[in-house]
């Protein structure tokens, strides 16, 4: 008879809590996961209440704030493997304070419209894709020990979530209060407090091992963004199990950020959602989330790893269709929204500790950064096609019916998740 081999975790004690800059660094990226939800939701109301934006002008700014992740996160990557990661987290947060900073001034002066909104938001995006890239290979200099990774990244995970439950209330409350604009100076503080915590770690980061690659190869074997960049995808495409979670991660984000952009819509307009009502949705569905999060740990500690991710991937991609189906009395449709965000996090919280430590468990150091950046370029190329489409769906077929279209598509996905070999695994390798 074949034993199962559940995950094992070492110890019992959570030791990362006595590592002070794992903390400093955790405590940080959490506040800034609170501040961007604020401007996730205030972004795209800016657009929809000051200048009376479509459902299509919407999808365009979320494909603007996620489309630098398609062009730019090959490039960043590789150029984050030559560098300490420490320090480009720093450039990249110190710019996402001014450009987000930027929006409640020149909103209050009058001067904001509505194409400078779109360029903000994909400047916003653009040093966001350097931060991304950056931090995943960062904690592993923190952790230390391998056998810390599923912790760390349960940890992140639970704040992550945390964020995505508390925040849009927040979000709805803060920007009912301020409006949306005017909100988004508390994102621009809370990214000032995280570049402060970076600023304040001790812990010494190696020196890279690309930093010199110009300087130290030969004449005929010298090392370029381009080769470095197709390096990292090999590896990524040529392993067994990161080259399944890269070809199921696009489908991923196209559909929660496609049905995110139509639900906004369809909730705020067709079902006269208030932003703050919107926010509760969010809100209370993310519990979902973090729950997910918190329990991952638990659960790969008696179960086989596989199955728990390919169940985890099948609610992400089925909820959706709850939306499609709601209807009847006002309570009982806020119910199955809430039902959809809710199954889907909840699923995402799992799986995403899954995946994230799988991938770091796959990859050497001097690869992270690339594979990192081929890993965001998949995920939010699919997510920012996800807002476009999205969007354009909305205003082409109307709301509902894209949502419909689009729930369908994303339950098709249960297949690929039941062949990936990630479903079969026993135990991180």
């Amino acid at each position: 008879m074949t034993t199962i081999t559940p995950v094992r975790t070492p110890g019992d004690a959570d030791t990362l809590w006595r590592n002070a800059d794992f903390l400093k660094f955790w405590s940080g990226e959490t506040l800034s996961l609170f501040g961007t939800q604020v401007t996730n939701l205030a972004l795209p109301l800016t657009a929809i209440l000051s200048f009376h934006a479509g459902a299509g002008m919407v999808g365009v700014l979320r494909f603007l704030q996620l489309v630098p992740y398609l062009v730019l996160a090959l490039v960043f990557g590789a150029l984050a493997d030559r560098m300490r990661r420490k320090r480009v987290m720093m450039v990249a947060n110190a710019a996402r304070m001014l450009l987000v900073g930027a929006i409640p001034v020149l909103s209050a002066t009058g001067a904001l419209t509505l194409p400078l909104l779109l360029t903000l938001a994909c400047a916003i995006g653009v040093f966001s894709v350097l931060f991304d890239v950056s931090w995943m290979s960062f904690v592993p200099t923190l952790v230390g020990d391998p056998a810390r990774y599923l912790e760390a990244n349960q940890k992140t995970g639970v704040t992550a979530s945390s964020a995505d439950v508390a925040g849009p209330g927040l979000a709805g409350a803060i920007i009912g209060a301020l409006t949306a604009p005017i909100a988004l100076a508390v994102d621009a503080a809370s990214y000032a407090v995280s570049l402060a915590t970076l600023l304040w770690i001790r812990t010494p980061e190696p020196k890279p091992a690309g930093a010199d690659a110009d300087a130290g190869a030969s004449a005929g074997k010298r090392r370029s963004i381009p080769g470095e960049i197709a390096e990292g995808l090999r590896f990524v495409l040529g392993h067994r199990l990161l080259r399944s979670l890269a070809l199921i991660g696009p489908f991923t984000n196209f559909s929660m950020v496609s049905v995110w952009t139509m639900f906004l819509v369809y909730a705020s307009r067709d079902r006269g959602l208030s932003p703050g009502l919107i926010g509760v949705v969010f809100s209370v569905s993310s519990i979902g989330g973090l729950i997910g999060a918190a329990l991952s740990r638990k659960l790969l500690a008696r179960l086989p790893l596989g199955p728990v991710w390919a169940v985890s991937m099948s609610a992400l991609f089925a909820g959706p269709l709850l939306i499609a189906v709601a209807g009847g009395p006002r309570a009982a449709v806020f119910g199955c929204f809430t039902a959809a965000f809710f199954v889907s996090y909840l699923g995402l919280g799992v799986a995403n500790v899954v995946g994230v430590s799988l991938r770091m468990n796959a990859t050497p150091p001097q690869l992270r950064g690339r594979m990192t950046a081929a890993f965001r370029t998949l995920l939010f190329g699919g997510g920012s096609l996800g807002g476009l489409l999205g969007g354009l769906l909305a205003q082409t077929l109307g709301a509902h019916t894209a949502i419909t279209a689009v729930a369908i598509g994303s339950a098709v996905m249960l297949l690929p998740v039941a062949l990936s070999p990630v479903s079969r695994l026993r135990d991180l390798p």
